[in-house]
């Protein structure tokens, strides 16, 4: 409280320096302000408590901005009983309190910074003014949501002309939604391929996406390949991709699915039968777990029925899967979770800065990779390797082989690069009776590997460096305005947004019903107003000034 006591004759830098003061001495010593006078040079408050002498009056300094304290008169006798708020603790006073927390953290939340203000100056806020303070707060450091999707357009263009290649288009004028597709690289990590933002997630706005990331692959792509789509199923991304890749695949993500069913039955046994089944690899294990799912939950197994195992089980799905069976979109979504509250433009910038790093980091700690394969690959390789050394083998002719193993025996074709195990064909990758096999004729086994697992294949994905983007500052000096002017895209928020604020809560019919508490003014005795309201205090201020 040391650094709230004023003296006579102490000078602040100008008059907003004072009122911040004086403000913060106010909220920290717990005491109301009533300002009398307050203008560009003079300062004239007193303290809002009756009958406390406490009054200060400060002004400013000839010919320079500086204001000086010249009078202190009094001691404060009232209390200082502001404990439960403060009219001083404004939204502009939170936000002031807040800024340099909310740079370094943006999910810093209302709950907290109640917790924060109390702790240091012992007063408490509403739930509402601190959530109003902090999206102010955010708007003042990051520029507010309307200023971010108004300079998209711009944003679009820095893209293409730093990141030649880069594809940046905008449809609707009103955005709000982020709309993602992801792939596995080579080492089976998370590769970004697309995002869009649109109005709303619905049947038209997937549609437009699938549609617009149909034509980038179209364009760099010889011959368009047999996608696999991995998603939650939605009925809009479903029809989409049967429209705009109708001889790709499509699959249920089976993290969405075992979570589902979870969520259905609170069961982690039913769940753990679920990965196992969609794991299985022939038909006999496929129906065994799927047996076992029916005793521990005739409802859970019904409830599967309306999803046809060719959308999640291994065995009965058509096209290669390499060993993926679910989404790795989660993973994408954890570079912005943090950036949900900001502006639009900030999100994207979020996700180039991340992707810059993600490349250059990759490309570095690919170059000093001495194996043939990634490094997840390898390892299956090796694995591979070390089985089929306890195999026999017997050939049949060119390129069939019976191999025998301890408990089984297993049929490999090397022609059509198929095991009767069938993890060779869906995973890409010789299987251990394969391996045995190709090392029992001196073949290369990593020239029966798919192309996509080599560690060549995943130095190409990050070759490409992805460059920085100019602040907005720069952007004028490198915009080609000739061509901005004669077709300007305005991009405006969504239509429908929620309103700042805390949501009012919704009242039942007890609360209707309720009898309606009457307030009372403990100056002049008179119901339906407060003391701070009462007309006869304005009055007596007046008379006293």
């Amino acid at each position: 409280m040391e650094d709230y006591n004023f003296f006579v004759g102490q000078e602040f830098h100008d008059v907003k320096a004072f009122r911040n003061a004086i403000k913060e001495a106010a909220i920290a010593q717990h005491f109301e302000l009533r300002t009398i006078k307050s203008d560009l040079i003079r300062y004239f408050a007193k303290c809002a408590s009756d009958g406390c002498p406490w009054r200060i009056r400060a002004v400013k300094l000839p010919n320079a901005p500086t204001f000086t304290i010249r009078s202190i008169d009094g001691t404060h006798t009232c209390g200082r009983n502001a404990n439960n708020g403060h009219h001083q603790a404004s939204v502009d006073w939170i936000v002031s309190f807040i800024e340099e927390r909310l740079r370094d953290n943006i999910n810093y939340k209302p709950k907290d910074i109640l917790h924060d203000i109390h702790k240091q100056y012992g007063i408490t806020i509403p739930y509402k003014q601190a959530w109003r303070a902090k999206e102010r707060g955010l708007a003042a450091i990051y520029g507010s949501s309307e200023e971010g999707y108004y300079l998209l357009p711009s944003y679009c263009e820095q893209i293409k002309k730093t990141n030649p290649g880069s594809v940046a288009e905008l449809k609707s004028k009103y955005l709000s939604t982020l709309l993602s597709a992801t792939a596995f690289d080579a080492d089976g990590g998370l590769f970004p391929l697309a995002f869009g933002v649109v109005d709303v997630e619905n049947d038209d706005s997937w549609t437009w996406f699938l549609s617009e990331l149909h034509k980038v692959l179209e364009v760099n792509t010889e011959c368009m390949p047999k996608f696999i789509f991995l998603s939650d199923g939605q009925k809009g991304i479903t029809d989409a991709v049967r429209r705009k890749f109708p001889s790709s695949s499509h699959a249920l993500c089976m993290r969405h699915l075992t979570e589902s069913i979870g969520k259905e039955f609170k069961n982690s046994r039913l769940v753990h039968l679920l990965w196992k089944a969609s794991h299985a690899t022939t038909t006999i294990a496929f129906k065994e777990k799927m047996g076992e799912i029916e005793e521990v939950s005739p409802e859970a197994a019904k409830w599967l029925q309306q999803f046809h195992p060719s959308q999640w089980a291994l065995v009965h799905f058509k096209g290669t899967r390499f060993g993926h069976l679910s989404s790795n979109i989660e993973e994408f979504n954890k570079w912005i979770l943090d950036t949900r509250e900001l502006p639009i433009i900030q999100v994207i910038e979020r996700i180039h800065s991340k992707l810059k790093t993600e490349f250059d980091d990759r490309r570095l700690k690919s170059s000093s990779w001495c194996s043939v394969l990634a490094p997840s690959a390898e390892k299956l390789m090796t694995e591979a390797i070390d089985h089929a050394s306890t195999y026999q083998v017997l050939r049949s002719d060119e390129v069939e082989f019976e191999v025998l193993s301890a408990d089984r025996s297993d049929i490999v074709n090397i022609g059509s690069h198929s095991c009767s195990c069938r993890d060779w064909q869906l995973n890409g990758i010789p299987c251990s009776h394969a391996t045995a096999a190709l090392i029992s004729c001196r073949k290369d086994v990593y020239a029966f590997t798919q192309k996509c697992f080599t560690a060549a294949s995943y130095r190409n994905t990050y070759a490409e460096a992805i460059h920085h983007i100019p602040g907005k500052l720069e952007w004028s000096k490198t915009d080609d305005k000739s061509s901005m002017d004669d077709n300007i895209l305005v991009v405006r928020p969504p239509k429908l947004r929620r309103p700042p604020g805390r949501p009012e809560k919704q009242m039942c019919v007890d609360d209707l019903n309720r009898e309606k508490h009457t307030v009372h003014c403990s100056r002049c005795n008179q119901t339906g107003h407060y003391k701070r309201t009462c007309k006869a205090e304005m009055i007596n201020s007046i008379e006293q000034f």
